[in-house]
């Protein structure tokens, strides 16, 4: 059975659901919510306590400003709280894609409430060759929303990425759709893409860290700009990226082999 709950946070109420009982694991995304994680939190929730959340400012997690941006280190400080409010820490986590640089942010911010920490994907563009580049690509996006729209911005958002390709089609390779999908896809490209891919993981508190921190890739996802950030990331932490099921969304298309990964993970500690 799947609960659902609000948590009062700084400047935000964040809505998250309960699953399933043992050790608690969180899962998240960014700008991913809830929803985009029920069929990987159902395949956990057999031996696990599944929390999964909206982040701030999207779906069901609204801002007392809906002007103010989304940093990794609000959205860490955020899942340190709803850690405390489930009360069963410290807890195993799981981020993908901006829930990834969540993960690190809130290693780096609150070690004491992580055990292990599963980076997958994570957009650390700032690791790159080619970093200006990136980020004159990040601000044309940015501005093509404000111009344009999301549909446009996103457009150009999954060329760069290369999420515009049918093997990552799940879920949004058309981009945003219903009107919520649409608000969403608006809060994230002009208040929350710039800081989640300026975001610098300190790679030094990480690896002295008492957390266990883990880079996950996608088997299907050479073809992203996250297949080099990710294997950036990992090199220097010193550890090469564990394969998952699938793309950037194989969480999505391959819950319960993507499950079974998660749990192999967390059972292995440094």
């Amino acid at each position: 059975m799947t609960k659902t709950h609000t948590l009062d946070v700084p400047g935000a109420r964040v809505r998250y659901e309960v699953r399933g009982d043992g050790p608690l694991l969180l899962l998240m995304g960014s700008p991913m919510g809830a929803a985009a994680f029920e069929l990987l939190a159902d395949e956990l929730s057999s031996d696990h306590t599944v929390v999964t959340h909206d982040p701030r400012g999207i779906a069901g997690s609204p801002l007392h400003d809906p002007d103010e941006d989304s940093t990794p280190e609000k959205r860490a400080d955020d899942v340190a709280a709803l850690i405390d409010a489930v009360g069963t820490g410290p807890a195993d986590v799981f981020g993908t894609s901006g829930g990834a640089m969540t993960v690190l942010a809130l290693a780096t911010r609150h070690p004491g409430r992580v055990r292990t920490v599963i980076a997958h994907e994570p957009p650390v563009l700032e690791f790159l060759p080619d970093a200006a580049e990136q980020r004159a690509k990040t601000d044309d996006v940015i501005d093509t929303c404000h111009r344009h729209g999301p549909i446009e911005a996103y457009a150009k958002f999954a060329a760069n990425s290369g999420l515009d390709t049918e093997e990552q089609g799940s879920p949004g390779a058309a981009g945003p759709s219903s009107a919520q999908d649409l608000a969403d896809a608006a809060r994230f490209f002009t208040h929350e893409l710039r800081a989640t891919t300026r975001y610098v993981p300190d790679v030094d508190v990480l690896t002295a860290g008492p957390s266990s921190v883990f880079v996950g890739l996608g088997a299907d996802s050479a073809g992203l700009q996250t297949f080099h950030t990710s294997h950036a990331l990992a090199g220097r932490l010193g550890e090469p990226p564990v394969e998952f099921p699938g793309g950037h969304t194989g969480f999505v298309l391959y819950a319960e082999e993507f499950a079974r990964v998660v749990r192999k993970v967390i059972g292995t500690r440094s």
